[in-house]
């Protein structure tokens, strides 16, 4: 399964600079959030696969304008080609007041994944998709950029094959780590994007990205 993985910053690579032949062999656009929802329309008008997302902290526009022929995964668990996605976006709550949207402290993210324990249980789950990164998995120093330490619960139990996120930016002048691992588990930065080959439940496999 090719994957195009995209957060945080929309790339000109595919949105300035569009040719159709850049889509091509794609089966799954998955946004880790943080994107305008005329880029992953765009995406969606001309691809030939389904484009997914979860909402990254900077998405209230969402509301208003969702969009266009994209699927929100969040809180969910879905199915493509026999491959189990579940979403959770947001980041940690780091805003006080009515500006709060799509902001979670670790007791509101674990009631998330509380709610979603039959649904793993009874389905599994082969790629994890968020927003934040876990908590000391090269996530920031900062609140806003600390991660969950609930992402492990998915992690360590269901032993996804990949997790998705962003959130973490290139620019932010700190060293960043686009691919790492966690236990058994590929972890990618999908900051403004990168294409993954995937295969789950595949151990010792020579998956990449580019």
């Amino acid at each position: 399964m090719r994957i195009l993985a995209i957060a945080d910053l929309e790339s000109k690579y595919y949105w300035d600079f569009f040719e159709k032949s850049k889509l091509e062999g794609l089966d799954l656009i998955i946004s880790a959030g943080d994107l305008d929802p005329h880029y992953l329309s765009f995406l969606a008008t001309y691809a030939k696969c389904p484009v997914l997302y979860v909402h990254g902290n900077h998405d209230h526009k969402y509301e208003t304008v969702p969009p266009d022929g994209c699927i929100s995964i969040e809180d969910t668990i879905y199915e493509h080609e026999g491959v189990k996605i579940l979403g959770l976006g947001g980041s940690m709550r780091y805003n006080m007041g009515s500006d709060v949207m799509y902001q979670y402290d670790e007791k509101e993210m674990a009631s998330r994944v509380r709610k979603l324990k039959f649904k793993m249980w009874r389905k599994g789950v082969d790629i994890l998709v968020t927003h934040s990164p876990a908590y000391n998995l090269n996530d920031g120093d900062d609140l806003p950029h600390t991660g969950f330490k609930c992402f492990y619960k998915i992690l360590d139990t269901y032993n996804p094959g990949l997790f998705i996120h962003g959130h973490v930016h290139r620019t932010y002048g700190r060293q960043f780590v686009q691919e790492y691992s966690y236990k058994d588990t590929r972890v990618i930065n999908a900051f403004e994007r990168c294409i993954i080959d995937f295969e789950p439940n595949r151990k010792g496999d020579t998956d990449n990205v580019q």
